[in-house]
């Protein structure tokens, strides 16, 4: 109950400060005020503060108190700090960053699963692909397959360290699948080019590996722009639905 109740302290602090309801460089309410705001024991709240520090998105001390720090200094690999900022609302910006970041880590990444994966990896990113595809002829959940997918490869690196990422990451592709996909005919015209990454990772052939991943991702990119070219200002999809699902074909 305790674990609940700090978590849940966490979260409405976390999403309150990344929806910018306390600004940049200002000061949030003392540990008393938020104790009561919230309904929870000044314990809580401190627990919380601290854990807010540790993702980079407050700093305390005795002289400048609790203030929120700019956006470049929060840590945003930590998961809960990309789901709030999903749940705020996404922006183009921040889609973008994340088009730069898989263009520089998962070819890399793919290139490792090529000389590296093992079987289970291999039939793991099968059976994602074959999800793939069936949502795509019949309808189903497209973008949870989509995700399993690129785990997959990412696992099938053997780093650990890219093993940790991908729970990162795990949150800003769904969000950005969501966007690719909403382009008619988007999955069914990028499953050829899954199919070409992981026949590649098969055949261990990293160079083609590479390849197929940046053309992959570079189309992921193209779709995005259009489908938000399309929508002006409208709200991008926030982490606190289920992913959209297929209809059948």
């Amino acid at each position: 109950m305790i674990k609940n109740i700090h978590g849940r302290t966490l979260e409405l602090l976390g999403e309150a400060i990344v929806a910018g309801r306390y600004a940049i460089g200002a000061s949030i309410p003392s540990e008393p005020v938020l104790g009561e705001e919230l309904g929870v024991s000044r314990t809580v709240v401190r627990e919380a503060i601290k854990s807010l520090a540790a993702k980079g998105l407050i700093v305390t001390g005795p002289k400048v108190g609790t203030r929120v720090l700019p956006q470049d200094k929060w840590n945003w690999f930590d998961p809960d700090v990309i789901t709030w900022q999903s749940r705020a609302g996404l922006t183009p910006e921040f889609l973008r960053d994340l088009q730069d970041l898989r263009r520089v880590v998962e070819p890399a990444a793919v290139r490792l699963a090529a000389e590296r994966a093992e079987e289970q990896d291999i039939e793991e990113i099968e059976r994602a692909y074959a999800g793939m595809k069936e949502a795509i002829e019949n309808g189903g959940d497209y973008v949870t397959f989509d995700l399993r997918f690129h785990n997959g490869l990412l696992s099938a690196a053997r780093n650990r360290m890219l093993a940790q990422m991908s729970k990162a990451l795990n949150a800003l592709l769904r969000t950005s699948f969501e966007i690719s996909t909403a382009k008619p005919d988007g999955p069914a015209l990028s499953l050829p080019m899954h199919r070409a990454v992981l026949d590649a990772v098969i055949l261990r052939n990293p160079d083609k590996a590479e390849r197929a991943v940046i053309r992959l991702i570079d189309g992921a990119r193209q779709d995005i722009e259009d489908v938000l070219g399309s929508r002006g200002r409208r709200r991008l999809p926030r982490l606190s639905r289920p992913p959209p699902r297929l209809k059948a074909s």
